[in-house]
């Protein structure tokens, strides 16, 4: 078996790729840039493409036999536009998805693994979030991911699964936590969104390729299946806990969570986001991803904490800082 990943080069399809060459598996690589990991790269079938082309993705040559992983997507990591988010957005996630799919059945590849967001739940009101809640999107991103999952439903000859992770983080990740990361280096004060009592769910990267390579080892049972930690903490014991590890001397400071959003809403609205709507809009509820299912039906389980999984990512921080 073939295992195709479009996105490979990057965050997730790293450590997904790792993983498939520890089990000996053969790896093709589809993004528009290279691998930057020699090591990888001297073991993967590289592709520069753009899920956007059909003409790109036909490159790929699927076979049935073949499982795709689709993972590239645009995500607020990336230069977003002040403007025309949702189009932005749909341009890959949507449009994108359309192709893989349309390329798979073409080839009669039936094997599809997708990585969704709990973005599209929105804020439900309900704790934690089983995967049958009703989704309601607050913004582009989770819109985007929430037709890209209609596609997938609806695509016959595709068997999907279908994975609503909490946000991935772990050795390698920065994109927002970037900002957050440089407050606690120079030692200065890390404000919260709220009291911070909230309770603030993750789910390492690490553990998200393990849970699709055990969807695709079970023949990619539909789900969706939603992926988070063990015992969360609340946002509170998060950041201390990063600021120990940091050996810094931030502080955190309590803000009224009204009074924050209404001014980081005007920053974005000015073109100087600091946060998107979507991340804030929830920075101080109980978002908690109900993930039952998934260890009934996968066999999976969380390997590690939300603390260690940011210091992970702020230790990869320092070491590109240096």
């Amino acid at each position: 078996m073939r295992h195709i990943i479009t996105g490979g080069a990057g965050f997730t399809g790293k450590v997904l790729t790792r993983q498939l060459l520890n089990l000996g598996e053969e790896v093709i690589h589809f993004d528009t840039r290279p691998s930057s990991d020699p090591d990888v790269a001297s073991k993967v079938k590289q592709m520069i493409g753009d899920v956007r082309s059909l003409d790109d993705l036909r490159r790929l040559e699927m076979r049935p036999g073949d499982m795709v992983y689709h993972l590239a997507a645009r995500q607020f990591a990336d230069a977003v536009p002040h403007r025309g988010r949702d189009a932005w957005f749909e341009d890959v996630n949507v449009i994108g998805t359309r192709n893989v799919v349309q390329v798979m059945q073409e080839a009669g590849t039936q094997g599809l693994i997708f990585f969704s967001t709990d973005m599209t739940y929105g804020k439900p009101g309900i704790c934690p979030i089983p995967p049958d809640c009703p989704q309601k999107p607050l913004g582009p991103y989770g819109r985007s991911k929430l037709k890209a999952e209609q596609v997938l439903i609806n695509a016959e000859g595709i068997t999907p699964t279908i994975f609503r992770p909490r946000l991935i983080t772990g050795y390698g990740r920065l994109g927002i936590l970037g900002k957050l990361f440089k407050l606690i280096k120079k030692g200065l004060p890390v404000p919260m969104i709220g009291n911070g009592h909230n309770r603030y769910q993750m789910v390492s990267v690490e553990d998200c390729a393990r849970a699709a390579i055990l969807a695709a080892q079970k023949g990619c049972p539909p789900g969706p299946f939603n992926l988070g930690s063990e015992t969360p903490p609340t946002t509170r014991e998060l950041l201390s806990g990063i600021i120990r590890h940091a050996g810094s001397h931030s502080v955190l400071v309590p803000t009224p969570a009204s009074f924050l959003k209404v001014i980081l809403g005007l920053l974005d609205k000015a073109g100087l986001t600091l946060l998107y709507p979507e991340q804030f809009g929830i920075a101080d509820a109980d978002i908690l991803l109900d993930t039952i299912s998934t260890r009934r039906e996968l066999g999976w389980a969380p390997a590690m904490d939300d603390i260690d999984m940011m210091n992970a990512a702020y230790d990869a921080f320092l070491a590109m800082e240096s």
